[in-house]
């Protein structure tokens, strides 16, 4: 492996580890800051809720979608587009006038978050190699998962107590235009080439489907979960998602092939070994 690609691959890593720490950061940064953004902004309790709720509904609703379409886009492009909206959803969330806007900025950043999110596995794999090397990333990649979530009520409140609750949000903008920076610079562009056409039933059935379900489970206990609300959430998201099936059962390129499901080929699967696999000459001479 020549130098280039070996540096390439720890600037992938950087970038994808920066994003990924940015948007889950921002699921917990945000918890400390509540009190300041009410004092400043007004609002009822349950806007301080869906400051909280937008960035992570979005975020969980829309991750398998801009996996499938930076399979046919380019997983550079829209890893960098997902910064680029991560970034300026952060800006506009420092400059939100009132707490409706805020919300609206949050549900923006989550589509950002998701966007990054879905891609960056894609990245590091399409760099390290399987075994010891992509071990060796994934586990960077998962420490900094565990990092940034514990950290992040710690993050917030340093910067809250220090500086202002903006600057929960502001601070992802320089981050931000810097990993887009490094991603068009040190990033591979890749996509996957039995890829071509966009499952646009696929898309829209799904990602309704589970916005649906996460809006019910996140609105449950204030609404009751008997309420009619809630359970009317819960049957449109069945609805749709035996829509979503439905339709990757008959389009030519499915965002999710559910042949994948049929496949149970395990580890377990080649033992015992067939006879027919050469055997160590120890065992041979015996």
């Amino acid at each position: 492996m020549d130098l280039d690609s070996t540096n390439r691959k720890w600037w992938t890593l950087g970038a994808v580890c920066v994003a990924t720490f940015m948007l889950l950061l921002d699921i917990t940064v945000v918890n400390t800051a509540l009190p300041a953004i009410q004092k400043d902004l007004g609002g009822s309790f349950t806007d301080l809720q869906w400051v909280i709720d937008a960035y992570a509904l979005s975020l969980a609703a829309l991750v398998l979608t801009a996996g499938s379409l930076a399979d046919r886009l380019g997983r550079r492009r829209v890893f960098a587009f997902g910064l680029a909206v991560f970034s300026l959803a952060s800006l506009l969330c420092a400059l939100a006038p009132d707490p409706t806007f805020l919300n609206l900025a949050r549900g923006l950043q989550g589509i950002g978050g998701a966007i990054m999110f879905a891609v960056s596995l894609a990245l590091v794999a399409q760099e390290f190699p399987s075994g010891r090397e992509r071990g060796m990333a994934m586990g960077i990649y998962g420490a900094t998962i565990g990092i940034s979530v514990a950290v992040g009520p710690l993050v917030g409140g340093a910067l809250t107590d220090g500086i202002s609750w903006e600057s929960v949000f502001l601070i992802n903008v320089p981050v931000g235009l810097a990993a887009i920076g490094v991603t068009y610079w040190k990033v591979r562009d890749s996509r996957d080439p039995n890829a071509s056409r966009i499952d646009w039933g696929g898309l829209v059935s799904f990602s309704t489907a589970l916005l649906l379900l996460v809006l019910a489970l996140v609105r449950g206990n204030d609404e009751g979960w008997g309420s009619t609300l809630i359970v009317s959430l819960f049957a449109a998201a069945a609805v749709l998602m035996a829509a979503f099936v439905a339709i990757e059962g008959r389009v030519r390129e499915p965002m999710l092939p559910l042949r994948l499901f049929r496949n149970h080929a395990s580890p377990a699967s080649s033992w015992p070994p067939s006879r027919s696999r050469p055997r160590c000459s120890r065992c041979s001479s015996t």
